[in-house]
Order: structure tokens, then C-alpha cells, then sequence
């Protein structure tokens, strides 16, 4: 008899168990293999001019005598009158231009990105912050006042508030309101938010970094960063020091000890990242965003995380977590401190098969490298996984094609590399990005489009891959000028590429259409691989679909040993295809791909 009831109980458990299991999975559905989109906020789509930064807002703008806001339209390389005022290298004057990008803009091209058909929007930091990145943060819990509304009425009503550290203190800004009107504006039309946690370090206007430059060892903030050496008021020098992100003393590192990030900071975190979740704070998250993008996460003990992670998924549990790994991340999700990461593994082993050429791995290596990628993530979470290509810390995919033979974000601009080649891509070079694009949106993996990609922009490394968005309203000056004295580029007429952006908006529809290119299963088809060719089999319940992606400069004529009967429909040309004795025949165009789906 006590056998049968310790059968029983064992029975229950490991049924409550897998039932949890089954709710931590299913919590994150939505995020399975969906399409995301990546706004830089400073460089979308300055929806209010009246909210641009002023001069008196941006760090250095006083070395440039009649600094205005940054003509959007303008050619990215000239350099405006005022910034020849304070030096005749461009690399000088660039990291002060403000373009006027904000939330209003963001919420008028809401459609846009619908029609576009992604389905979340990642956004870097939109915190307030000096700088035209926002990762130098003045705060967790307020939106820039420059993305707002009312910017210099949101400066006055912090300052009357008197916030300190304790969420009782805290007030709600135009610009925190906009951002949560936007939340609503997304939603409304399906789509999630994940923003940027920036929580290794803060800039120097941060209100309790300010408060220790006042008071030094006295202020009640003096625990909450890595302090080298306190002032000697007995002294004529100032010989206050303190420990900056990689040396970078405008990024003031917090304090850690052994559990991560030290009490203080730690509970401020949690409290701002609360306020981001359920902004109401009535236990539904419907009305916060969807989740956080965790910047530098391996620079912050894991402690941290586990506790962090904990308490994002008790406020809402199917709240995505994704962190800035560039390498194998699967510890971090086994170990349960994020959902998924960046896939930068993806991106260089998309760069060495696609665009490489002399450095070019082989088809065979490149399906091995991706199978590694489900071997050491699993198809669940590799499918959480942002597929990535570029983002806001490499150069722009379409100017990666124009520079190949690179190691992944290395020489990747002007600044490190004179020969680095900064001209607009041919329409041969558009063709190897769209065969890209098109490996991208038809395999495993959450791909993620950095804006602008769609629309045609290219660019080097950071600071040229945050130019402004490129709109089909406007009219563009051409691209004449060259960053580097002694020089010269072509000039390159600069607009809204139609033709890119269907092309990146039916591969969307396809992928949607198509449940198996979402959240199917792969196999790669080695016997059918050359060289040159891809072909994979994509799989879920009784949906199959073959993909095949040629690099060559020659249409590749593919055979296939298929299990499958009936007709199979080639998704873009829009072909029919009947297999002959268990084989399929059909061309593979040079630098081009099929979709075959059996119906």
C-alpha cells in the first residue's frame, strides 16, 4: 500500500512538473520564429520637431558655434558649416549631430512596419541619456524628454519632483506617458516591445553619480558605483577617480561584488524594470512592454541575473528576455537567466558561406555550423534566437557584400580601415544581399531586420550604420562626399528603394503563410549540396517545404530524392513542380532561390 500511494504522489509531481514545464513554454509562443524589427530612436522619424534637442543638450556642441539639428535629407559625409568650425575630419564632428528622432515618429510609421509585416520591435536605449545612443543613461525610469512631447516641460517637472531612488517619489513624464501610448498603438496592431536594458553602467548624469560628484564619500549613493579614490578636499587638485566601462570614464561602472550588482542599484533596477512591465502595477502586464534586451549581459556576475530573471518572469511570465552574447549562449538559457540571445553566430556563418570569397566556406560547412546551432540550443530555443545579419554595432549588411574577406565587425568602417568601401551596391551586390534576406526569412531562428535594411541604407560600422532612416516621402541629397582626406567615391543617388522593400515584405508573407518556415524543424540535403548550393527541408506535422540557395554566378540545375507525392508550388516564381519516379528537377537561378512547398 505504500508503494501504490508513493507511485501516486510520484505520479502527480512529475505531472505537475511537466504541466509547469509545458506553461514556461508555452508562455513564450509568441515569440517562436516571429520576424523583429530594430529601431536606433534618435535616427527613425522625427515625428515633432518641437521636442529636438537644443545645443545647451548635446555634450560638445559648444565647439561648434550655430550647431543646429542635423538636416535629415542632408548627404551623410558632408560636413554641415558648423561643424567645420570645430575640426575638418568628419570622424570629429559626427557623434554631436542630433537628427530629432522621437516616440511621435515612431508611432506615425506603426503602419509602415505593419505593412512591412514584422511582428515586434526591439528599440535601443530610450531612456534619458546626453548622448545620441542613449547608453550612457541619466536614468532607468524616465524616457528621454527629447523623445516626448514636451521636452523642456518634462526637464521642469523633474525638477520640481524631487525623485530620489524610492518609486514613491516618482513622477510620470509626458515623454513616459508617449511611451506607454505607443505600447498601446503596438499592441493594437499585434506588435510587441522589447526594449534595451543598459544596467553594467550609467553615464555621468546619472542622479546618483551626480549626487557622489557633489558629496563624494557623504552621499547616501557612495556604494552604488566602483570607486578608485575619493577627493582630498585638503588639496588643490581633485583626485577623485572612479572605474569607467572599459575605461570609458563617461560610463561610470556600478559596483559589483560577488552576487552581481551591489544593494542599492540593484533594488533600483528592479523597481524601474517593474515600472516598464506592469506600468499600473496591477498585476496585468498587458498595458508594458514585452520584454528586455539585456546590453552587455556577461559583464555582470550571474547572481544578478538569476534573481533579475526571476523577478521579470514573476511581474509577467511570458515576458521575453534576450541578452548581448556574441558567442554560445545555451549556458545562460540552461541555467535559466535568459529566454535567447543575439545570434551572432548565425550572422558570421551567413557572412562566410554568402558574402566571403576568398575566406568562403563550402555549403556542407556552412549547413554544419547551423546544425550546430540546434545541437547546442535545441530547435525550441534557436528559434527564440534573433537571427541576426547587422545591428547598431556592425557595418549594414548591404555594405558587408561590398567588403568581404573580414572577420565579422572587424575593420568595418573608414576609422580602422581607409580601403573600406563605402559606395552604394551595385544591383549584382543587391542580389547577394536579397539572397541573404532570403536564407534569413525562411529558416529557423526570430530574424530581426535593423531599420532601414528594407528601405535600401547601407553603411560602415558606427558611426555610418545610424544614419537616418530613409522615408519614400522625402527627398534625399546624393552621396558624393568621402569620410577620409584624400578620397573619393562615386556619388550614389540616395532614396527610398520600392523594389527592396517588397521584396523583404513578400519573404515576410511567405514565412507567415507558412508555419514550417516559422517554427518547422531542418534537416540540410547533403547529397544535392555542392559547393555553392544549400538546399534544406523544412518540417512541421505534415508541412514540408525545400529550400535551395545558390552564391554562384551560374543557374544550378538541382535534383531531389523526395518522400513526399503530389504537386510541389515554387513559392517565388510561383512554378508547379510534380515529382518523376521520387525525384524533383528544377533550376536554382545564380545568386537566387527556390521555395518549394508540397501542397
Amino acid at each position: 500500500m505504500k508503494v501504490f500511494w508513493f507511485l501516486l504522489v510520484a505520479g502527480l509531481l512529475l505531472s505537475f512538473c511537466s504541466a509547469e514545464s509545458t506553461q514556461k513554454r508555452s508562455d513564450l509562443d509568441w515569440a517562436n520564429g516571429i520576424v523583429w524589427y530594430q529601431i536606433f530612436p534618435e535616427r527613425f522619424c522625427n515625428g515633432n520637431p518641437a521636442n529636438d534637442p537644443t545645443a545647451a543638450e548635446v555634450p560638445d556642441a559648444d565647439l561648434q558655434p550655430g550647431w543646429q539639428i542635423h538636416p535629415w535629407t542632408a548627404d551623410w559625409y558632408k560636413m554641415q558649416p558648423w561643424e567645420t568650425k570645430q575640426s575638418s575630419h568628419f570622424y570629429d564632428v559626427v557623434f554631436t549631430r542630433r537628427f530629432g528622432g522621437d516616440l511621435e515618429g515612431v508611432i506615425k510609421k506603426l503602419d509602415y512596419l505593419k505593412e512591412l509585416g514584422i511582428d515586434a520591435i526591439y528599440f535601443n536605449p530610450v531612456f534619458e541619456a546626453p548622448s545620441l545612443h542613449k547608453y550612457d543613461g541619466s536614468t532607468y525610469h524616465h524616457i528621454d524628454n527629447n523623445f516626448g512631447p514636451d521636452a523642456s516641460g518634462d526637464l521642469k517637472r523633474l525638477q520640481e519632483a524631487k525623485e530620489t531612488e524610492a518609486p514613491s517619489t516618482w513622477i510620470w513624464t509626458k515623454a513616459d506617458s508617449l511611451f506607454l501610448q505607443l505600447i498601446k498603438e503596438a499592441h493594437a496592431r499585434g506588435i510587441k516591445i522589447v526594449i534595451d536594458g543598459v544596467f553594467n553602467h550609467t553615464g555621468r548624469d546619472f542622479f546618483a553619480f551626480k549626487d557622489i560628484l557633489k558629496n563624494q564619500q557623504k552621499s547616501p549613493y557612495a556604494n552604488w558605483y566602483s570607486i578608485v579614490r575619493w577627493d582630498d578636499p585638503q588639496t588643490p587638485e581633485n583626485e577623485f577617480d572612479y572605474k569607467g566601462w572599459w575605461g570609458v570614464k563617461s560610463l561610470p561602472e556600478l559596483k559589483e561584488d560577488e552576487n552581481g550588482i551591489v544593494h542599492g542599484p540593484r533594488e533600483y533596477i528592479f523597481n524601474a524594470c517593474k515600472r516598464w512591465l506592469d506600468p499600473n502595477g496591477d498585476g496585468d502586464p498587458s498595458d508594458g512592454i514585452d520584454g528586455w534586451r539585456l546590453d552587455v549581459a556577461e559583464e555582470v556576475a550571474k547572481p544578478f541575473w538569476k534573481e533579475w530573471y526571476a523577478m521579470v518572469k514573476q511581474v509577467n511570465s511570458s515576458a521575453l528576455v534576450v541578452t548581448e552574447i556574441w558567442h554560445d549562449a545555451s549556458g545562460w538559457i540552461n541555467e535559466q537567466l535568459t529566454d535567447a540571445t543575439m545570434n551572432y553566430m548565425f550572422s558570421r556563418a551567413v557572412v562566410a558561406f554568402f558574402i566571403d570569397q576568398k575566406k568562403a566556406i563550402s555549403a556542407k560547412e556552412f549547413g554544419s555550423r547551423m546544425n550546430d546551432l540546434k545541437a547546442r540550443y535545441g530547435l525550441k530555443h534557436l528559434n527564440l534566437l534573433w537571427s541576426m545579419l547587422d545591428s547598431h554595432d556592425t557595418d549594414r549588411l548591404a555594405s558587408m557584400v561590398l567588403n568581404p574577406d573580414r572577420d565579422y565587425d572587424k575593420q568595418a568602417g573608414p576609422r580602422d580601415n581607409p580601403e573600406y568601401n563605402v559606395r552604394k551596391p551595385n544591383a549584382q551586390e543587391r542580389a547577394i544581399q536579397k539572397l541573404i534576406v532570403a536564407f534569413q526569412l525562411t529558416f529557423a531562428g526570430a530574424p530581426i531586420i535593423y531599420y532601414g535594411d528594407e528601405a535600401g541604407m547601407w553603411g560602415a560600422d558606427d558611426p555610418d550604420d545610424r544614419k537616418p532612416m530613409i522615408w519614400p516621402e522625402m527627398k534625399f541629397e546624393p552621396e558624393a562626399h568621402h569620410p577620409l582626406h584624400g578620397k573619393s567615391r562615386p556619388v550614389d543617388q540616395n532614396g527610398f528603394d520600392a523594389d527592396l522593400f517588397k521584396f523583404y515584405q513578400r519573404l515576410i508573407q511567405i514565412r507567415h503563410q507558412h508555419p514550417q518556415l516559422q517554427k518547422g524543424d531542418f534537416e540540410f540535403v547533403n547529397e544535392s549540396m555542392t559547393d555553392d548550393l544549400v538546399v534544406l527541408k523544412r518540417m512541421l506535422n505534415q508541412q514540408t517545404s525545400y529550400l535551395a540557395f545558390n552564391r554562384s554566378k551560374q543557374d544550378v540545375k538541382l535534383q531531389l530524392n523526395v518522400n513526399e507525392s503530389g504537386t510541389f508550388k515554387e513559392l517565388w516564381q510561383g512554378a508547379t513542380v510534380n515529382p518523376v519516379n521520387g525525384k524533383l528537377s528544377i533550376k536554382v537561378p545564380a545568386r537566387g532561390f527556390v521555395i518549394l512547398v508540397n501542397e
